[in-house]
């Protein structure tokens, strides 16, 4: 991240965060796993003590054995593909065991993905409001890692349906190492914002100050808006005998409240909720009008302005809460509650209704972290924790004020001097060859070539959206199949597939309602879909379905022809101008007829289904892979041309990180460009010398997945939704495209340009701590991975986008 999730641009965690699928199912027994794996004709190393080197559980599919319900592998027969993991065995199954600690636990692997969110957010070479938005983002990452990572863990520890996790590491341990490295970070958020932004921005005159730091005539102006714009909304809940301790709703800023009867002497609680709907910081311009805050509310030339946080204005007037009494002291505090939804698909008669109910009890998870104002009194402290019930290490004690989530407002001022130049995606060259006030013939140029989209530099607008606009107004258009993942608010995507069911055509529409965060969205357009005459379905039964997949079906004069794009991003218009993706738009027969087949398999029952083009999880990906990862061990070891890069977003799965290492043993030069998590241990001796990491994150949220193998001198490379997780591997629907021998070429250089010394990166030491690379050895800042592809696609752009 929802009514609509807060943007999370550049590096929060997959909007799908990006980051936590159900945890239990990760941990479940190697023994469980392997045997699963042996099924699949993989070849599984030794699990070493402590659960290492399992992939995870495949996940039943209506009662039927996983095997009998999804598709088999793309490359060919069942039969070929066993005779070549026989072949592959030896490479990347050696009797030599693999050391025990060779995976990163990937819950502080997590934390140290934030920390690289952080450290932008400590760069001053970065525009100030840009660093301001890092800060941003950081808070709004952690609250989801709460939220989910945390909650489930404890939860599982409370059961007792946790294991040892595959790092080798104890639940407690990674409950206690999340703890200690949380406080930590959180202090130096806390820090950077108070130390270093809040000055920065006293400085260009954006002032971030507390009631008592204004004005006589400001506070006189301000306590009119409060009696106007807030009063009315505030509800004061008291604690007594007659009024037990309320609710308080996960991520909501309160006071508490501490009031005196003056005529009895005795002390009472309560507490008063900040209203979430109304702004989080209340906007003061240079003549003392208060408003809430816009994106004009900066206007240097209209002299400094001051952002006051709407709790300090609360707090001030709480004496019109409480009439006739004394109000001796106040602070702020925020509870983190469990907001993981959990629906059993099997026994649930309908998938739509039942995850309505469970969205309805996620907001009463328990709590899972307190955040409190450094200056709360130790008993008031005691209160909330006893009541809410988190342990003294769930505490977390920060200066005000709370909830830095809310800094985006601060970012999103009309400072272009302070923010990164405007930037707005051109038409792709191949969709617009020819300079014209038209507006583009998709389908036509898809008939000349395949095109490979780069977004958020090719526009999302003038390529995707415009295809599936086209094809809604196309007569000649029979039937459209989209999947749905995450979509926006408004999105012309859904008008366009109601549109073309309005005019007749036969449309499907996939929608994944288990989309974390998003599943009240989702929800809400299942339903207007369905009203204008959408065939809407949620997928198989156990397994989310995360492919990024349109099919168009158009009647021509040689027949019909098939019209397809696949991509690594979800089709949201909105997020696409902020995430990296890649998409290919190809009305290749071969992809055409593999889509048709994958559409029907999700709508219907097709458990037979063959693949030409495209590699499919639960079943086929991670065998896939791994065969890969061994061709290039062999040919590497026959002195062929060998070499692995890979670019995630996270990267988990024992087995293929296993598959990896051994690859790395046998000499293959390994590269991967990972964003988020990773459990690979990388450049340690005798394990994984020549594999190498970076992490590139930024003013786009690196987000595409590309696996390119050398294959022998004939590059094979791949794009689509899957990351090297569990959850994408085992639980849900992904798809992996081959791509043809150009845009083979130009994805390679793309990886080798993130990889590239003189472009700014992180990189993963030996040690398992990540060290940042922004300037060479004289100090001049390296290539910006971002800057440069900007400045390449405008280049390339044509002369009507220009």
């Amino acid at each position: 991240m929802t009514t609509q999730p807060r943007t999370r641009r550049a590096v929060a965690p997959d909007a799908d965060p990006q980051q936590s699928a159900d945890q239990a199912a990760e941990e479940a027994t190697a023994a469980a796993d392997a045997a699963a794996l042996v099924e699949e004709g993989v070849p599984v190393t030794p699990a070493a003590p402590g659960g290492n080197g399992t992939p995870g559980d495949d996940a039943a599919l209506d009662g039927a054995a996983l095997a009998d319900t999804v598709p088999a592998d793309a490359a060919g027969s069942d039969a070929a593909g066993a005779e070549l993991s026989a072949a592959l065995a030896p490479a990347l199954a050696p009797d030599q065991p693999l050391p025990a600690d060779r995976f990163a636990d990937r819950e502080l692997s997590w934390l140290q993905f934030n920390e690289r969110v952080l450290e932008l957010a400590e760069d001053t070479a970065l525009p100030l409001l840009e660093r301001v938005r890092f800060l941003s983002i950081f808070a709004s990452n952690l609250d989801e890692f709460f939220m989910v990572r945390v909650a489930g863990l404890r939860r599982r520890i409370a059961t007792g349906m946790a294991v040892t996790a595959a790092s080798g590491l104890t639940p407690r341990q990674v409950l206690d190492a999340i703890s200690a490295e949380a406080h930590r970070l959180m202090d130096r958020h806390a820090s950077v914002f108070f130390d270093s932004v809040q000055p920065a921005l006293d400085a260009e005159g954006i002032s971030l100050v507390h009631w008592d730091e204004l004005g006589e005539a400001e506070q006189e102006r301000l306590r009119k808006f409060f009696r106007r714009q807030i009063f009315p909304v505030l509800t004061p809940l008291a604690v007594d005998p007659a009024h037990p301790f309320p609710y308080i709703s996960g991520l909501s800023l309160n006071l508490a409240v501490v009031v005196v009867n003056p005529t009895t002497g005795k002390e009472h609680f309560a507490r008063v909720k900040v209203p979430p709907l109304l702004p989080r910081f209340i906007a003061v311009d240079a003549r003392g009008k208060p408003s809430a805050p816009s994106t004009r509310a900066a206007d240097p030339a209209k002299g400094p302005t001051s952002f006051v946080p709407l709790e300090d204005v609360i707090a001030v007037h709480l004496d019109q809460l409480f009439p006739g009494m004394e109000v001796r002291e106040h602070h702020t505090f925020r509870v983190t509650r469990n907001e993981d939804v959990e629906v059993e698909e099997d026994d649930a008669e309908n998938i739509l209704q039942a995850m309505e109910k469970e969205l309805l009890r996620r907001r009463f998870g328990p709590a899972v972290r307190l955040e409190v104002a450094q200056d709360i009194a130790p008993r008031v402290r005691e209160l909330l924790a006893r009541e809410l019930g988190v342990d003294p290490a769930e505490v977390y004690e920060l200066p005000a004020p709370l909830d830095l989530t809310g800094l985006d407002l601060i970012a999103d001022l009309d400072r272009t001097d302070l923010s990164y130049p405007r930037f707005v995606g051109g038409t792709h060259r191949g969709l617009a060859e020819v300079e014209t006030a038209m507006a583009t013939d998709v389908l036509a140029a898809m008939r000349r070539r395949d095109i490979l989209l780069h977004h958020p530099y090719d526009s999302f607008a003038t390529s995707v959206q415009a295809f599936l606009a086209q094809a809604a107004a196309d007569p000649q258009v029979l039937a459209i199949k989209q999947t749905l993942y995450r979509t926006s608010g408004d999105s012309p995507i859904v008008d366009s597939l109601i549109d073309a069911a309005e005019a007749g055509k036969q449309v499907l529409a996939l929608v994944e309602i288990k989309a974390r965060f998003d599943e009240q969205a989702n929800i809400s357009w299942a339903r207007k879909l369905e009203q204008a005459g959408v065939h809407v379905v949620y997928g198989i039964v156990g397994l989310k379905t995360h492919c990024k997949l349109s099919l168009v079906v158009r009647q021509e004069d040689d027949g019909l022809v098939r019209y397809c794009h696949v991509g690594t991003g979800n089709y949201n218009p909105k997020t696409a101008r902020l995430y990296e993706d890649l998409g290919v738009l190809t009305c290749d027969p071969e992809v055409g007829q593999d889509l048709t087949r994958l559409f029907n398999q999700l709508s219907g029952y097709a458990p037979k289904a063959r693949f030409n083009r495209l590699l499919v999880a639960p079943r086929a990906m991670r065998t896939g892979l791994i065969e890969r990862i061994g061709r290039e061990t062999v040919n590497h070891l026959a002195g062929k041309p060998a070499w692995i890069r890979i670019k995630v977003n996270s990267i988990v799965d024992e087995a293929t990180i296993d598959a990896l290492y051994r690859a790395s043993q046998a000499g293959v030069p390994i590269d991967l460009v990972v964003r988020g998590i990773c459990a690979v241990r990388a450049g340690v001796p005798g394990l994984s010398e020549t594999i190498r990491v970076r992490s590139i994150l930024g003013r786009f949220l690196e987000h595409a997945r590309i696996y390119a193998f050398a294959n022998d001198g004939e590059p094979e490379v791949l794009i689509g939704s899957a990351d090297l997780m569990h959850r994408n591997l085992d639980r849900r629907m992904e798809v992996l495209l081959s791509v043809g021998p150009d845009h083979a070429a130009e994805l390679i250089e793309l990886l080798d340009l993130s990889m590239d010394d003189h472009t700014a990166s992180w990189r993963l030491e030996p040690d398992g701590t990540w060290r940042r690379h922004a300037r060479d050895t004289h100090g001049h800042r390296l290539r910006d991975l971002q800057e440069t592809l900007i400045a390449r696609h405008q280049r390339r752009r044509p002369a009507r986008d220009r």
